[in-house]
């Protein structure tokens, strides 16, 4: 038997639901534009009618239903595409950063331009063959001089840009520790507030689309793996452990990075790019570039000394007296080390002999110049020679007194400095053996690697982005806030509680009939 005010409730349970699910669309509306908001819908059934099936049973056919009623508000949202969204990301967060430090890369080498390193070397080789056309020209001697530095300067300033790239990325990975610890903290946080909202029943909806926020920007930053617990969240890099419930469970810092990189276990994500490019790249190209400035002044070359030359008494032969003097007998091609070699065999304006190392280590004593060890960061231009360019040897001759036995250095010779000039076309062997062309070639095989590279990582970047993007769209496809399906919700909810309102004005109407207009008769 139903009640008198059966249907009153009936209406009752239809607006409050109704409103509800009013509410529920409005603040989806609200958050249409919020980072990480998944959509949030009333889940309606109705509710449980009069008579359920029992033993007794009234004889009054129909079950008769008593209404609607909701059972849970849930966000839409979808695991797979949550855990594919996170792999894709943290293979683009890697290939980015290693995008933009061969971007960088690409500018400090600055190649191909007409202010490059090339251009230097090209113009420190042509000066030494306009020297070659008169040696004894105050000028020319400057010019080598001044084209020396800047050819020294521009191998300084390549290696000071690395260096400065290299201690640009270790500061960004401790940054980007400390950021990672953010996020550990704030998903441990989060578990424990879902935790204990859930465990009154209701759906924790806001909180978790904050902690799957956090989530899908943490695994940008490093490979993480995501296992949903009835304590929450379990983040694992790797099967490690670094957030199970409300709890940190490991320090993220600089070192720990560092080492798990090393491991293995750290294989992608931002700080893996920062790591790979600081160790790797950066790491390499200021490698080789020490190596072209210790090639360039010691690599091992094969050169010919032309006949009729005349050798120091300290050359790397021993040879003494008469045959010092070059002939047809003597060994060609001989081996010299590198630029500094080939200017020890000659003579100076001055008469100095043998010629001084040409290339030294920076800051090297210059009464005992270090010529070995040299590297892009720390090449130089003797001091003497800068001090005095005279001391640029560009002579192989010199000729005899046959009555005193005094020698004296043939200064407008020009021997030694086409020798040299013409290096720009001679092989040298690099410092790690290696590679056995020209300088220019070797810097050139630098250039080419770097754009190929690069070309390899716009390419994965470009890639990588597109399948995260693809992926977020379908994720927005489901989870994200429709404006259109809302607001016709809304209207569709505005309708359905109008029309309960009116129906509990229609009933409220019957009763006032019957409680208030029965019963007259008689009176």
């Amino acid at each position: 038997m139903t009640s008198t005010f059966h249907s009153i409730e009936t209406a009752k349970r239809s607006l409050f639901t109704q409103t509800t699910a009013l509410s529920t669309t409005g603040h989806n509306i609200a958050n249409a534009n919020t980072e990480g908001y998944s959509r949030q819908k009333v889940n309606m059934q109705a509710s449980i009618p009069m008579e359920p099936f029992a033993f007794l049973h009234s004889t009054t056919p129909g079950q008769l239903g008593t209404g609607v009623e909701f059972d849970s508000i849930t966000r839409v949202r979808e695991k797979f595409l949550d855990d594919q969204y996170r792999n894709e990301n943290t293979n683009f967060g890697s290939w980015s950063i290693q995008r933009d430090t061969l971007e960088k890369l690409e500018a400090i080498v600055n190649e191909p331009s007409n202010t490059g390193f090339r251009t230097v070397m090209d113009n420190f080789y042509k000066s030494w063959s306009d020297l070659s056309k008169n040696p004894e020209d105050v000028t020319a001697r400057r010019i080598v001089k001044e084209t020396t530095l800047a050819l020294t300067d521009a191998m300084n300033q390549i290696s000071r840009q690395l260096g400065a790239l290299s201690e640009d990325l270790n500061s960004n990975i401790a940054v980007k520790s400390n950021e990672i610890q953010g996020y550990l903290g704030n998903i441990a946080n989060l578990n424990s507030a879902i935790v204990k909202v859930e465990s009154l029943g209701d759906n924790a909806n806001d909180l978790r689309d904050q902690r799957d926020l956090m989530t899908d920007k943490l695994s940008k930053i490093m490979n993480i793996s995501v296992t949903d617990s009835p304590q929450g969240y379990q983040i694992q890099m790797n099967g490690e452990a670094l957030v199970t419930g409300g709890a940190v469970t490991t320090e993220v810092t600089s070192d720990y990075l560092n080492t798990a990189y090393t491991a293995g276990t750290l294989t992608n994500g931002e700080v893996h790019g920062m790591i790979k490019s600081r160790d790797t790249l950066v790491s390499d190209y200021q490698k080789q570039m020490d190596e072209l400035a210790n090639t360039l002044a010691n690599g091992d070359i094969q050169i010919s000394i032309p006949v009729g030359s005349v050798l120091p008494e300290n050359n790397p032969w021993g040879l003494t007296g008469e045959a010092r003097t070059i002939d047809a007998t003597f060994s060609n091609p001989v081996t010299i080390k590198g630029f500094n070699g080939l200017h020890q065999l000659g003579y100076s304006l001055d008469g100095s002999s043998p010629g001084l190392p040409f290339f030294t280590v920076a800051g090297s004593d210059p009464s005992n110049p270090v010529s070995t060890g040299i590297t892009a960061g720390n090449i130089s231009l003797n001091a003497a020679i800068v001090a005095d360019p005279n001391k640029i040897a560009s002579s192989l001759r010199t000729t005899t007194d046959t009555t005193s036995g005094t020698e004296t250095v043939v200064k407008g010779n020009n021997t030694l400095a086409i020798l040299i000039a013409n290096l720009k076309d001679t092989p040298m062997k690099s410092i790690d053996g290696l590679r056995n062309a020209t300088v220019g070639a070797q810097f050139s095989a630098i250039v080419g690697q770097l754009g190929v590279q690069s070309q390899e990582a716009a390419r994965q970047t470009s890639n990588t982005e597109f399948l995260v993007q693809q992926v977020e769209t379908r994720r927005q496809s489901v989870s994200g806030v429709s404006l259109d399906e809302e607001m016709s919700n809304m209207i569709k909810f505005q309708h359905a509680y109008n029309a309960s309102a009116r129906f509990m004005t229609t009933y409220d109407e019957l009763l006032d009939k019957l409680i208030n207009s029965t019963g007259t008769v008689g009176r």
